[in-house]
């Protein structure tokens, strides 16, 4: 029986995790210390430095080293040329957020993120039909779609660098969940109080322990980190749903009034960090 890694695995959870709430955080923070315009600069200069920190990591040695720079750089992309790029034309143009009962339930960026599926579609196509890799989602709908034909057409993988792939993975798989969630909230579709919006948050909460069983197979550091994200971005769905149910109070929202409990993520998050890095090194070291 193969071993399994749970500390590894764990590790790498609760590392890719806590980018999370420092995520939204960091956003909600900006917006409320900045002047718009500040704000725009900001962003688009952190989504130039996740690029250059994705393009780095192509050149650096090491699988892990290059997953993470994939990882934080392809973070910074997606906050800074995704989120908040939408949220600079959603309020230019004049987008109102959804309201309920005089509160912000959805902002206005992510009402028009939806607009995307065309081009997230496209994106699809060329992953499923002219790529052979390992993503269990691609790969399944390759084994339905193409059957005895699989290898036939999806023959060859893309050239491989691990920092453009765990790039392409993040933002790829954070841009699914926003748009099935935006999907779900939609009252025109469903709806959040709708029971199928209960049973997609239940069965990505069900499927993430299911990724995270692969993620104890996997022994290397990288790899680990690389399915963790898949992992928590699952796992982040139904966490989404409860906390826009008010099951619990997305401290991350307002991280000003919840000071300690933020900056504790935030040095759980810097100290799980810096014993990745350690311990990848020391295993590069003995072997």
């Amino acid at each position: 029986m193969k071993q399994l890694n749970w500390w590894k695995s764990i590790a790498s959870f609760l590392v890719v995790l806590f980018t999370m709430p420092l995520g939204h955080a960091l956003m909600m923070i900006m917006d409320k210390t900045m002047t718009p315009e500040a704000v725009h600069y900001s962003a688009f200069f952190m989504g130039l430095a996740g690029l250059i920190m994705v393009v780095i990591g192509v050149f650096v040695k090491g699988d892990t080293k290059q997953t993470l720079w994939g990882l934080f750089g392809g973070l910074l992309f997606w906050t800074g040329w995704i989120e908040f790029l939408f949220q600079y034309y959603a309020t230019r143009w004049g987008t109102q957020p959804e309201m309920e009962n005089g509160e912000v339930v959805t902002r206005p960026e992510y009402l028009i993120l939806p607009a995307t599926f065309g081009m997230w579609m496209m994106i699809m196509v060329l992953y499923i039909f002219s790529t052979k890799n390992g993503c269990n989602f691609i790969n399944w709908w390759q084994r339905v779609l193409f059957r005895s034909r699989k290898n036939e057409i999806a023959a060859r993988p893309m050239t491989h660098h691990t920092s453009i792939v765990t790039f392409m993975e993040l933002n790829m798989i954070l841009w699914t969940s926003y748009l099935l969630l935006m999907f779900c909230y939609d009252k025109n579709f469903l709806g959040d109080h709708h029971p199928v919006t209960s049973i997609v948050a239940a069965a990505c909460l069900i499927g993430s322990f299911f990724i995270f069983r692969k993620q104890l197979r996997l022994s290397t550091w990288g790899a680990n980190i690389r399915m963790a994200i898949a992992t928590v971005v699952v796992f982040w769905v139904p966490v989404e749903v409860l906390g826009r149910l008010d099951f619990f109070k997305e401290i991350w929202i307002e991280p000003e009034k919840y000071t300690t409990q933020m900056i504790s993520i935030l040095v759980a998050f810097v100290a799980l960090f810096v014993y990745i890095m350690t311990a990848a090194r020391k295993k590069k070291t003995h072997e």
